[in-house]
């Protein structure tokens, strides 16, 4: 009663202010109905946040692409509980980053691209040492200015200093080579390199495979003869590589169309553009660990936005 009395001293009843007891008023029936349009946003926030307790649906059980899945997220079922040593955890967070060495036989253009969004650190990798069959080639001159060790393989008239293909693959293992980018190199790789590095080498041709490629579609012959064709679409595909030429599994693919037009050079100007494009991105997935492999041997590239859909 006392209480009562004291608090009507500081809200006396002829206020102009009407006093609404809290204790009448429960917080939770003032507040409005949640707008519908607000659960999406609330949603698609919910991938950005780490947490064990989350686990992209049962594709985890298949046997595809397991070693990937076991990188981002525990086994199904172990949500609630600590994982445990043998469910070989890890956040994505800790991707090392990646050791890269480039082969060319040319001006490098698609080399220059890679090293320079290795250097402004859109690309989770280093290019530690360039390969070319072409000592005074334009890439291994911007290799050299660049402080870039230049290997020269393979063995060959006027380039007696070469190295042969066990050489080759002791020097790369030396350098802890992780990945094998082929930009402009015109020799088939030994079948000791394909070995050592399985499913680590990839190739930038520029046509859409599996048209126009195979031993002798390289450089301007191939946007000759797809012009010939009649060919309404050509563009930059990025494989990986086997021990013939052209045939390994497509991980990317980017049209542009043939103008009715065209000239060998305007098409491969057109073509060139894209591939400065789609080997960085094809090489930042790469690096990130987001290339993954369907059951029946076909790569995949994993969404860096959405980890459950693929590029």
């Amino acid at each position: 009663m006392e209480a009562q009395q004291n608090l009507s001293r500081f809200c006396p009843k002829s206020s102009s202010v009407p006093w609404i007891p809290i204790v009448k008023q429960p917080f939770s029936l003032q507040l409005p109905p949640l707008p519908s349009s607000s659960y999406p946003s609330v949603q698609s926030q919910r991938p950005e946040v780490p947490s064990r307790a989350f686990h992209p649906i049962s594709i985890a059980a298949k046997e595809t692409c397991s070693g990937v899945w076991r990188l981002r997220c525990s086994r199904s079922g172990s949500s609630t509980a600590e994982p445990k040593e043998s469910h070989n955890v890890r956040a994505p967070v800790t991707v090392t980053r990646k050791k890269l060495a480039v082969f060319v036989s040319g001006g490098g253009s698609n080399f220059r691209s890679i090293h320079e969004a290795s250097k402004r650190g859109s690309l989770h990798g280093d290019v530690l040492v360039l390969v070319t069959n072409k000592s005074e080639c334009g890439g291994a001159e911007y290799a050299r200015n660049n402080g870039i060790p230049v290997i020269l393989f393979s063995k060959a008239k006027g380039e007696p200093n070469g190295l042969s293909p066990s050489n080759l693959v002791d020097t790369l293992r030396k350098f802890e080579v992780d990945f094998i980018l082929l930009a402009g190199y015109l020799k088939l790789i030994p079948a000791e390199l394909i070995q050592a590095y399985e499913r680590s080498i990839l190739n930038i041709h520029p046509s859409l495979l599996p048209a126009f490629g195979g031993k002798g579609y390289y450089g301007m012959k191939v946007h000759k003869a797809v012009i010939a064709s009649g060919a309404r679409f050509s563009g930059p595909t990025i494989h990986f590589v086997d021990e013939h030429y052209d045939t390994g599994g497509i991980l990317a693919q980017r049209v542009v169309p043939v103008l009715a037009n065209d000239t060998a050079e305007e098409l491969a100007a057109r073509v060139l553009k894209e591939e400065h494009q789609l080997y960085v991105e094809v090489v930042e997935a790469l690096c990130e660990e987001r290339v993954v492999w369907r059951e029946d041997g076909v790569p995949l590239i994993r969404s860096k936005e959405n980890p459950n859909k693929f590029c």
